[in-house]
């Protein structure tokens, strides 16, 4: 892991253990609110139990998490994965109503929550190219 790397693996890591293992004894109607407020923008996780979903999310993040935070894990694929989540989130916001103003993509106060989640898709996106240009001689 880069030193430059650290902060921003460091925190967003943390939070990302620190959610994921809050999520891992979601049961009932929590559970079923948040496989509901998924399947709205994605109705193909509607295949899920929302018991099943809740433990499936909460381990996912857990082992985003401790990726980000494991300095053996390298750049690129860690930033793959905090993209791919980051993009998940990002799709929920745009997708469930009330998330977004009236013709635009700016966030209402409900919506704001989930429109910081275009920070995770640009961490990760640095992480990626900055990990893919790193070999790389200038001429």
């Amino acid at each position: 892991m880069k030193l430059a790397h650290l902060p921003l693996r460091v925190s967003i890591g943390a939070y990302f253990l620190d959610s994921g293992l809050g999520k891992r004894n979601l049961e009932g109607t929590a559970a079923e609110g948040m496989h509901g407020m998924a399947v709205a923008a994605m109705p193909q996780l509607g295949q899920l139990e929302p018991a099943r979903f809740a433990k499936l999310l909460a381990y996912s993040e857990i082992a985003l998490g401790a990726a980000l935070v494991a300095p053996f894990v390298p750049a690129p694929l860690v930033g793959l994965g905090l993209t791919a989540f980051g993009v998940g989130l990002v799709q929920l916001y745009l997708k469930t109503p009330g998330m977004r103003r009236p013709g635009g993509i700016r966030p209402t106060q409900q919506g704001t929550g989930l429109a910081k989640d275009v920070w995770l898709v640009g961490a990760g996106l640095t992480m990626v190219l900055e990990g893919l240009s790193h070999g790389r001689r200038r001429r």
